[in-house]
């Protein structure tokens, strides 16, 4: 039996992992990227980036994966700009869509914009209050439909 993308990502989150690093680590193998490289890069984007709850760090994850698939290299290479930039859009509106947000503060129900920058700790009480761990799978769901079908 096969592990979709959003599970392996839901369960990477389960075990700790911040929503942007589940999302980029269920993509890792799928791009030869490094696991710990890729955890340490992605680690800062959490609590919809560093706790600021601005965009949310699953939201994150799927922009890092499109970057991996469609990313450009050249400063000058303007037409894989826009065609990234298109890419990055689309997702962001697909997740919208299901969504209602594609800001942490807003997916969470907060009023404060910013949050202290002291990471709650991971307890059944915080797994149970917060839709993380199904924005973490339906964003990884997401990209990986997006992106088999380019």
């Amino acid at each position: 039996m096969t592990i979709t993308k959003g599970e392996k990502a839901k369960a990477l989150f389960l075990e700790g992992y911040n929503c942007a690093q589940a999302v980029l680590g269920a993509f890792c193998e799928d791009f030869g990227l490094d696991y710990e490289m890729a955890m340490k890069f992605s680690s800062g984007f959490g609590g919809g980036m560093g706790r600021l709850r601005e965009v949310c760090g699953a939201v994150s994850g799927m922009f890092m994966v499109i970057n991996l698939k469609c990313g450009y290299t050249s400063p000058t290479d303007n037409k894989g700009k826009k065609e990234l930039y298109s890419h990055i859009q689309t997702l962001a509106q697909k997740f919208e869509e299901e969504n209602g947000s594609i800001i942490c503060r807003e997916l969470l129900g907060l009023s404060e914009k910013v949050s202290e920058p002291t990471p709650d700790t991971r307890t059944d009480t915080y797994y149970k209050k917060r839709p993380c761990g199904e924005l973490v799978e339906i964003a990884a769901n997401i990209v990986d439909e997006y992106i088999n079908n380019l």
